[in-house]
Order: C-alpha cells, then structure tokens, then sequence
C-alpha cells in the first residue's frame, strides 16, 4: 500500500463515528439502515461516512442476493490489516444459517470448528433435500468432510447458540435477526455450482473466521 493510500486510511479513521461503523463492520456485514440504528447516526450523516470509507477503500457496498433494492455495508478486510483491534467470538456453539442450508452455512461451520477447534452447526430457513456436492467437494479439496453431513430447518435447533451467524442475504431479510445477530453477505455458490464458485467461497469465509480474535 502506498504513502497517500495509507494516508487515506487514516485520515478515514481518525473520525470516531467512522471508527465506530469500521468496528461494527469487523464482525458483520450491515445495510445502512441497520447502521443508523446500531450507531444512532441519522441516515443522511451515515451516508457522508460512508461515502469517506468508500472512497479511502475501507469498504464496499454490495447489492443484497434477496431484496435487490438492498444494499450491504462490507468492510474491506485486507484494508486494515495491521490495526491493532481484537474482535474474540465466543467460545460456546455457533450457528450458521442459509436459505437452503446445503453450502454456505455448511461450509462455515466446517471451517469455525476445525479453524477454532469450538462447535458449529448450520440451518437453513427452507432447508434442501440433501448438501450439494460442489460444497462436498469444495470441503475435500480442503481437507473437511461433509460427506455426512444434512440439511436442517433453523426450527430444528434444540441447543441456544452463543452466536448466530446469517451467511445468506434471504434468510437474514426472511429472519429480521436482532442486534445480537451477525450477518456475512456470502454469494451462493450454487448459483454458478462451478468449482471455483465453492472454493471461493469457502476461502472468503476462512478469511472471515481467521480474521477473528481467540
């Protein structure tokens, strides 16, 4: 990175509410609206903000998979690598949740629990019939096994999870999830179901879950 770009960077962040929004964006994916609220910034102020980080390529905004009139606030993470900020998750289970429960949430919990060695399950809203085998596959290439795993309705889950994690843009717009909730803003692989469509996602979401504190 260079000298201006890093000024830039800096000079973003040297404002507290944007700092405050960067913070927020570490751990999840938010539309402007859900920003507003966290942040209680009114939304022609956030719009300003965001139009700074935007610019000093802290983050980007990316159209909803769901409601196409949405938009997703995703920070950059490569942009701030080297700020000395620790976001720990927590240690007890977590749950992953897609619309059809038979990639993305798959994949996720896969990597969290080999990743950080702490239980993960998955869900989906409208869970499919069986995990499709691009996302079997994609997890072999990577040393996972979803050979047994299956899809599960969210109304399923018997435990209370430490977090929820919504990687689909359908199921976090079909649950309205609360505050407590996090969202990542994950394309489906299906939609393409070309190796490099699991893979890639599969990494964005290893660079997601070792991007956090233990």
């Amino acid at each position: 990175m260079g000298i201006e770009s890093r000024a830039r960077r800096y000079a973003a962040l040297g404002d507290p509410v944007r700092l405050a929004l960067v913070d927020d964006l570490r751990t999840s994916d938010r539309s402007p609206g859900e920003l507003s609220q966290r942040h209680g910034v009114p939304s022609n102020l956030l719009a300003h903000h965001l139009d700074v980080l935007e610019q000093a390529a802290l983050i980007a905004r990316l159209p909803s998979s769901g409601d196409a009139r949405r938009r997703y606030v995703h920070l950059r993470h490569e942009a701030i690598a080297g700020l000395d900020t620790a976001f720990p998750a927590p240690d007890g289970p977590v749950l992953f949740v897609c619309t059809h429960n038979s990639a993305r949430s798959q994949l996720a919990a896969a990597v969290w629990s080999e990743s950080r060695g702490t239980p993960a399950s998955s869900a989906g809203t409208h869970p499919a019939e069986t995990v499709h085998p691009g996302a079997v596959e994609a997890a072999a290439r990577a040393g996972l096994d979803l050979s047994r795993a299956r899809p599960q309705s969210i109304d399923a889950i018997e435990f209370r999870p430490s977090l929820v994690i919504t990687v689909c843009d359908r199921a976090h717009e079909e649950l309205s999830p609360g505050m407590t909730w996090w969202h990542w803003s994950t394309p489906d692989p299906v939609d393409e179901a070309t190796p490099e469509a699991f893979d890639g996602v599969l990494a964005s979401l290893r660079d997601r879950i070792e991007t956090l504190a233990r």
